[in-house]
């Protein structure tokens, strides 16, 4: 089969699975909206409205449609089979992280961002599953899948998209000191046992 024709479908493929991730994550976000609130880590909890994650999505489609254009790079047949090879292991990869993430969460998922995160009134933590092996998986999920989507798209678009990802481990200390306030000891003997991002193959 013709590298070009590879290329293609795999693309496409990657695309289905995008949409895919959007309506399961917007689902999440959507469905979140009449739950009972419970502590607020953050001074500014009013962006954690379903409406500001719509128009924050509308604005990343628009600059990647804008940005949607390959980089001008040429790379040789054998680079090309290695990154549509890599880049399909670490998209579908990641995606299968980040789903295997989301059911797991169940009813705990939610919204946060770098400004505020809200825990559920009924709020529970979860440390099975993916989480389990690391406290984000989510979020792991995602920067991996943008590194793939890097290497099968090559386009200014997925730059700017892996450029925005790989600054989420620096977005969840709020969630991490609203968990800490929450359960206490159970929290912090999940840390003892689990890494942020990096499984720790050693438990203490």
């Amino acid at each position: 089969m013709k590298l070009e024709l590879v290329e293609q479908i795999v693309r496409w493929t990657a695309a289905a699975g995008l949409l895919v991730f959007i309506i399961i994550a917007f689902g999440g976000i959507f469905s979140m909206r009449k739950r009972p609130h419970g502590r607020t880590e953050g001074k500014l909890a009013w962006f954690l409205r379903w409406p500001v994650y719509f128009i924050i999505a509308a604005l990343y489609v628009g600059i990647c449609w804008f940005l949607w254009k390959p980089v001008p790079l040429e790379f040789p047949v054998s680079v090309r089979w290695i990154f549509i090879i890599l880049g399909v292991l670490l998209y579908f990869g990641g995606l299968g992280l980040y789903f295997w993430g989301r059911f797991t969460l169940g009813n705990m998922f939610g919204g946060s961002s770098g400004f505020a995160v809200q825990l559920y009134a009924d709020h529970k933590l979860v440390t099975h599953g993916p989480f389990a092996i690391v406290r984000h998986p989510l979020y792991l999920g995602v920067m991996i899948a943008s590194l793939g989507a890097l290497l099968i798209y090559q386009n200014w678009a997925t730059v700017f998209l892996f450029l925005c990802f790989i600054w989420l481990p620096f977005r969840v200390r709020k969630e991490e000191i609203a968990l800490a306030k929450e359960f206490g000891e159970e929290w912090r003997g999940y840390c003892r046992r689990v890494g942020a991002f990096i499984p720790r193959f050693r438990r203490n």
